[in-house]
């Protein structure tokens, strides 16, 4: 009985780390799988189309893809996991108006579904005068709050999530997006890397340009975009944050 006993006890802890192995697997690979996911859904298309800073980029990111039920759910599973993957602490979330609304509230239940139940809240652009009041739905803002955005271009949506946020008394204490394109700005730094420094809060990302650059180097039928974002990289790229 006790050799039995033993054996299933070692049977066990094999089990455990092959489901542990198996985890950390899956948390190395979601960013690939993201991206994968992003061009299936459309949502990263290539082309040539012109960004604010009128330069020609040869592919184009738009979370308004992620449009049914099923691609929602699928989108806030990855924001999970870079949350989870980036230890970043948090007390509750904050999606900024508009495109950070249906994401703070997707990612706030794929969250609770892994275990983690945070409140969360969002603002309006109009203060309301009557019912509720205020310009900000949901929880109250307190603690250290999580920003829930798609990506950050100028910076305007973390500002005013910033201001919002200490202005209730809380403290923002990081940004989540989508894709980090690792772009310079009018400087020699990214969107993300300005935010970091103005702010003094780190920015997570699902996954960033170099993860969309990897996955083309492995995809045959998109192979031949690789030139062309690279170059593109090569000429307003930052390198890897840090």
């Amino acid at each position: 009985m006790a050799h039995r006993t033993g054996r299933t006890a070692r049977a066990a802890r094999r089990l455990m780390r092959q489901i542990a192995e198996t985890d950390t697997d899956m948390a190395s690979d979601f960013r690939q799988e993201f991206v994968r996911f992003a061009i299936a859904r459309k949502a990263v298309t290539f082309g040539q189309f012109e960004t604010k800073a009128g330069r020609l980029s040869p592919y184009f990111f738009n979370s308004g893809a992620f449009n049914d039920g099923d691609s929602l759910n699928r989108l806030a599973q990855f924001y999970s996991k870079a949350i989870f993957a980036s230890g970043v602490q948090f007390d509750m979330l904050f999606g900024p108006a508009y495109k950070g609304i249906p994401l703070v509230s997707a990612v706030a239940v794929a969250l609770a579904q892994s275990t983690r139940n945070a409140p969360w809240a969002f603002n309006r652009k109009e203060v309301k005068d009557h019912g509720e009041g205020g310009n900000i739905i949901g929880a109250p803002l307190v603690g250290r709050v999580l920003i829930i955005d798609d990506a950050i271009s100028a910076g305007t949506a973390v500002r005013e999530s910033y201001d919002i946020i200490r202005a209730s008394g809380a403290a923002p204490c990081g940004v989540v997006v989508a894709l980090d394109r690792m772009e310079r700005g009018t400087g020699s730094f990214s969107a993300v890397q300005e935010v970091e420094r103005s702010y003094n809060v780190p920015v997570v990302s699902v996954a960033t340009l170099d993860d969309l650059v990897s996955y083309l180097k492995t995809d045959p039928g998109l192979v031949h975009h690789l030139e062309a974002v690279d170059g593109y990289r090569e000429q307003y790229g930052v390198k890897a944050h840090a």
